[in-house]
C-alpha cells in the first residue's frame, strides 16, 4: 500500500463525477483503492453525456455531511459547477483545486472536506498529486484558523456575514 506524505492512514472517500469527469474518476478510484482507501463511488457508473454534475456533487456532499465518508472528491468538466453545488450543502467546505498547495492548505487552514477537480482541465498524474496533498493534510487547530472557521460557520448558519 502506498503511503501519502503526512498521511495518517486510509480514509473513507466519497467520489462522484458527471460525463466530463467519468474517465478520470474511474482512474482515480482504482488508484485510491490501491492506496488502501475505502471508496464510496456515487456515480456516474455509466457514461451518459446527458447527465448533470449537480446530481453527483450533491450526492458526494451529502455523503460527507452525514459522516458516511471523511472526505469527498467531485469531478466535472471544469470543477466549478461541482464546487458551487457542493458548497450549497450545509457543513461542506469545497474548493476547486488544480495544484497541490491549494489542496493541502485548504484542509490545513480552512478545514476543506471536499475537493473539486476539472476533468477537462488536469490529467491523471496531476490529479493524483492534488489528491495526495488533500488526503494527506489535516486541519491545524491554531487559534487563528479556528477563529476563521468559526466565523465561516456563523456565515453558513445565518446566511450572511
Amino acid at each position: 500500500m502506498k503511503r501519502f506524505p503526512g498521511w495518517g492512514g486510509p480514509m473513507k472517500v466519497a467520489i462522484g463525477a458527471d460525463h466530463a469527469g467519468f474517465e478520470l474518476k474511474n482512474e482515480i478510484v482504482a488508484w485510491l483503492e490501491s492506496a488502501g482507501h475505502q471508496i464510496n463511488d456515487l456515480g456516474a457508473h455509466a457514461m451518459d453525456p446527458d447527465d448533470d454534475y449537480p446530481d453527483f456533487a450533491a450526492a458526494v456532499a451529502n455523503d460527507v455531511c452525514s459522516g458516511d465518508s471523511e472526505r469527498g472528491v467531485i469531478i466535472c468538466g471544469s470543477g466549478v459547477g461541482a464546487c458551487i453545488t457542493a458548497n450549497k450543502v450545509k457543513g461542506i467546505r469545497a474548493c476547486l483545486c488544480h495544484d497541490t498547495y491549494t489542496a493541502h492548505q485548504g484542509v490545513e487552514h480552512d478545514a476543506m472536506n471536499v475537493v473539486c477537480i476539472g476533468g477537462r482541465v488536469i490529467g491523471i498524474e496531476l490529479a493524483k498529486a492534488v489528491l495526495e496533498a488533500f488526503l494527506g493534510a489535516s486541519f491545524i487547530p491554531e487559534p487563528r484558523f479556528q477563529r476563521r472557521l468559526d466565523k465561516l460557520t456563523r456565515v453558513e448558519q445565518n446566511g450572511r456575514g
